[in-house]
Parts: C-alpha cells; structure tokens; sequence
C-alpha cells in the first residue's frame, strides 16, 4: 500500500538535515522566518507565506530552496519540482537542491529521474548522515521498480487455534417460536453454539505481468482448508481466483478484476460466487492513501436456490503512515444483498459498515495489530417463523501481531471477537477465535 513508513519519515529528516547545513546568513527575513517554521514541524505555514510572494520571488535561489523543502513537507510535490529546478537552473551545483527534488521526483513516481538527480546529488560534497537518506530513497526506488517488474509470487501458511462456536450457533437451545403462539423448541445439538479446536492449512500463487509501466495484467489464485478436531462434519474449505488489470496513472491506480469463489462444507459445494470488482486507489504521496471500491457478485447455493441472491457493495477507506512507524486506516461500506427467488424478502438485506485499524512497527521484525469493525443488516421482509423483520447488528475486533523471525517467513499469532446481536433468537451469539499462523513466502 505504502512505500516504508521509515522511507517516508527519511524525508522529514532529509528535509531537517538539509536545512540544518545552513541558509546562509544574508538571506532576508521571510526566508530565514520559514526556515525556522519548517524545523519546528510547520511546513504548512512556511510554505503558505512563500506561495503567496512566489510570483515576485521566483528566480532567487535562496528563497526557492526553502519554497521547495517547503513544499515537499506539506506533499505539493509538483510545486516543489518547479521551485527546484529554478535553483538548479542558476546553482547546478546546489547539492541540498538537488537531493530534495530527488525526494519530489520520488514522491510522484518518477522513479528513473528521481534515482539520476539522488546519485548526482551524492557524489556532491554532502555530511555523511544527509547520504544516509538519499541511500534509503535509492534502496526504495529499487523497491518501487522491483514490484513494478513482472514477477509470479507464492506462499503457503498453517495455522492452529481454538474457536468457541464454530457454526454460529446461539447459546440457549431453547427457542420460542411466534408462529406456532410462542411454543418452545430444542434445536438440534449441531446447532448450538459448539466450541472445537481446527487447524488450517493453504497456499496461493499471484502473478503480474506488466506491458508498460502503466498497465499490467494481474490473477491469483489460492484455496485453504479447515479441519476440527471432533466436530467434522463442519470441516470447510474455500477456492478462489482472480484476473484483472491495473492501470497507473501519476497519483491513481484503477484495477478491475473477475473473481471466482466456491465454498465447501463437509465434502459439499456449499457457496459458488462470482463476480467482478473495480476499485480507485488515489496516493496523496508516499504516507497517504484513498481507495474506493465497488463490488459486483452473485452467491449461489447448490442445495438451497431459494437463497440464491446478487450483492453489490460500494465502499472508500483511508490510510495514513508516520514517521513513527504506525499506519492509521479507517474506511465505510454500504450495499444490499438481494434475494433472486420469488415472495422471499426476508432472505435479502441491506447492509452498512464501518471499519478501522492501526498497525504500528515495534521493530524492523515486529508489528503490533489492531482492527475494529461494525456492521447493520436490515432484512427485506417479515421472517415467516418469528413474525418481525430481522435486524442485526454486528460488532468484531482483533488483535495480533507479525513477527518475522527469518526472511519471508512470518509468524502471527492473533486474537478475533464478534458479536452478533439479532432479534431473531437463533442468529444472535458470539463467538471468539485465538490462533496462531505461519507464513513461507516465495
């Protein structure tokens, strides 16, 4: 998603650094006043009073590398490069000038002129902890160029855990059913709650294939299986594949892919889904990102058609990286699930959510993690056995941790709550999942 949040937080030191090898000293008092704002972290307001005498100014080498800096730190890239390269028109040998429009170049993707300007500026005569960052700008630009290469990558994983309702089950077997004046029924022991220990195993494979460096033709495909320890008769397992193709262009990259999905349950084709998805992610710069989504499908179900039902899901999220190393995300999702058989309202819903979640980096091998989510589902119809209209609410939170002990392998261990709350007797319960997977990336 993001470039390293220590790559992003190497351009506010870069920044610091470069105005810490000195403006000189007869430069005059808007150029020193911000670039003494910018080194208390108050980009914004230098680079507000630079742009506004920018027309008058413009040309004057001093006052341009201070816009510039300026303008990098609050992500108007493109103005950065301009004021930039009118330094460099007049100094070319200003090496400060040179490696912070290495850092715009950066920021807007252009990663073979940023890699030129960055090399050029660190055979110039630089403090050694100024050509620490520009070495952790080439090492991202390699990164950036790496991933834009066609490549086939794989990965198999295994888990162990424990989960406390494997089938969704409510906690009271004793019912009352409206339908029949309120009469209590027992429900069946494999439809309450039941509490299993599982392992899972899986493994998938992902290829891009780039034509140019805008557009790339991507799939995937992957299957992981479940099996309890005593229950297993719910043993599942899921399939799934995708195609499509991304198209980059500067700050945006549009993707549409096809996806097949079939869930299994006990041996049987329980679910086949199928459907396509078309998502926008918009990158403000290297910390910051927007993706909007829109999500086609049909859900069918072998052995129970009347379920059968087309959902369309439309959804935006946002993302943030700190210097800190922590990553913020939050995003809204709403949509409906409609029901394909004839005088079934009670089996379609709308649907609405939102979701948030943080990550922040420990160590160059560690990440704790943290996400949250809620979700409201208003059904279409009267439910025939319990006479309302069937409203659920559900709240989930998770929390773990990646821990890399070898190159490409990962280890998580992670805790996951959820909490359906329904005024339909036998779709509320709960449930809580502690596990711990492995990872072998190839």
């Amino acid at each position: 998603m993001f470039s390293k949040p220590s790559v992003f937080s190497s351009g506010i030191c870069l920044a610091a650094c470069l105005l810490g090898s000195g403006v000189r000293a007869e430069v005059d008092a808007l150029v020193r006043e911000s670039v003494v704002l910018i080194n208390e972290g108050k980009a914004q307001q230098a680079f507000d009073k630079l742009a506004a005498v920018e027309t008058t100014r413009a040309g004057d080498p001093d006052f341009d590398t201070a816009l510039g800096i300026a303008a990098n730190d609050t992500g108007q890239f493109t103005r950065a490069v301009f004021a930039l390269e009118r330094v460099l028109s007049v100094q070319p040998g200003n090496s400060r000038a040179r490696a912070e429009l290495g850092r715009a170049l950066f920021s807007l993707g252009d990663n073979p002129s940023a890699r030129q300007v960055l090399q050029e500026a660190k055979r110039d005569n630089i403090p050694l902890e100024v050509s620490k960052k520009i070495d952790d700008f080439l090492q991202a630009i390699d990164r950036n160029e790496e991933a834009a290469r066609s490549s086939v990558k794989a990965y198999v994983e295994s888990s162990y855990g424990i989960d406390s309702n494997i089938n969704s089950g409510p906690a009271n077997a004793n019912v009352a059913v409206p339908l029949f004046g309120g009469l209590v029924f027992t429900l069946a022991p494999s439809s309450v709650k039941l509490k299993d220990d599982f392992y899972t195993v899986g493994a998938g494979v992902s290829a891009r294939y780039v034509i140019d460096p805008r557009l790339s033709l991507i799939g995937s495909a992957s299957g992981s299986f479940r099996f309890y320890n005593d229950f297993n008769d719910f043993d599942t397992r899921q399939t799934d594949l995708t195609a499509g193709a991304t198209y980059r262009l500067e700050k945006n990259e549009f993707t549409a892919v096809a996806q097949v999905g079939t869930f299994y349950a006990d041996n049987r084709r329980a679910r086949d889904q199928r459907g396509v998805q078309a998502e926008w992610t918009h990158r403000v710069d290297a910390a910051r990102q927007w993706s909007t989504y829109l999500q086609l499908s049909t859900l069918r179900y072998p052995d129970q058609h009347v379920r059968d039902a087309d959902r369309y899901v439309l959804g935006t999220s946002y993302a943030t990286a700190f210097s800190s190393g922590l990553l913020l995300s939050g995003g809204v999702y709403a949509g409906t699930e409609r029901e394909r058989a004839n005088a079934v309202p009670h089996l379609g819903h709308r649907l609405a959510g939102v979701r948030a979640g943080m990550q922040q980096a420990v160590n160059a091998d560690l990440d704790l993690f943290a996400s949250l989510g809620y979700e409201s589902r208003r059904y279409g119809g009267q439910d025939p056995l319990f006479l309302v209209t069937r409203r659920d609410r559900q709240s989930s939170m998770s929390l773990g941790l990646n821990w890399v002990p070898a190159f490409s392998w990962r280890v998580t261990p992670q805790l996951t709550m959820l909490r359906v709350r329904s005024n339909i007797a036998i779709s509320d319960f709960s449930k809580q999942v502690l596990s711990v997977t492995v990872r072998k990336d190839f």
